[in-house]
């Protein structure tokens, strides 16, 4: 079984345990200060213009249902796992869902004025990072931002066996934010903030980092 078969198996498998877990919504215990800025800032860079906004590797919709909340009218939420979509459309019904891998978003060219990819490249090995940030660039409007958070360090893979109680080892990535910012700026982004916190919530065992891009040049 590959690495995102594995991860949709696992995700499959415990989502109703993370909901419970994690919650439906963003939230204080989840998100420091900094983390909850950093989403602030995002949806103001949105402006006022109605348009589609991803939540990409919405999981149970905690991001997507934020933005909802900030009065954008047409969010969707993509996520490799379907159990996953299954319990962010019972907690938000509002809310568009769809089953899709990051590198291959059932999107068209440029229909995007925005993204946010909240811990979902996580599972993205560094290797892939690049499709990755070339597919949210295909789909996004120039001018438009995308916001990441993620767990950062250099690189590294972090190997979980019997993960959650699955019996599957599910692997994940500490990446390296200078290198995900050398990315987004060879794939035609603009980087607006970059950020490293250091682990502050019971739940981390790294670093966070985050960084909020626009597509395109800061004119677009």
């Amino acid at each position: 079984m590959g690495d995102r078969e594995t991860t949709r198996t696992v995700y499959d498998a415990t989502a109703d345990h993370y909901a419970q877990a994690v919650g439906t919504e963003i939230s204080d215990a989840f998100e420091a200060p900094l983390d909850r800025e950093l989403l602030a800032l995002f949806v103001d860079e949105l402006g006022s213009a109605p348009g589609i906004v991803a939540d990409l590797g919405t999981g149970v919709g905690r991001v997507a249902a934020l933005l909802t909340r900030a009065g954008r009218d047409d969010v969707i939420g993509i996520d490799l796992s379907p159990q996953m979509l299954r319990v962010a459309r019972r907690a938000h019904p509002a809310v568009r869902l769809a089953a899709a891998a990051l590198a291959a978003l059932p999107l068209r060219a440029g229909s995007l004025d925005g993204a946010v990819c909240w811990y979902s490249i996580i599972h993205t090995s560094a290797a892939d990072l690049e499709a990755v940030v070339s597919e949210i660039g295909r789909v996004l409007r120039p001018g438009c931002p995308v916001l990441f958070g993620f767990q950062a360090g250099a690189g590294e893979s972090i190997e979980r066996a019997n993960a959650y109680g699955t019996d599957f080892t599910l692997t994940s990535y500490r990446h390296d934010p200078a290198t995900l910012v050398a990315i987004l700026r060879r794939r035609g982004f603009t980087v607006r903030r970059e950020a490293v916190r250091p682990a502050a919530l019971p739940h981390e065992s790294s670093p966070q980092g985050f960084v909020l891009a626009r597509f395109g040049s800061p004119d677009s």
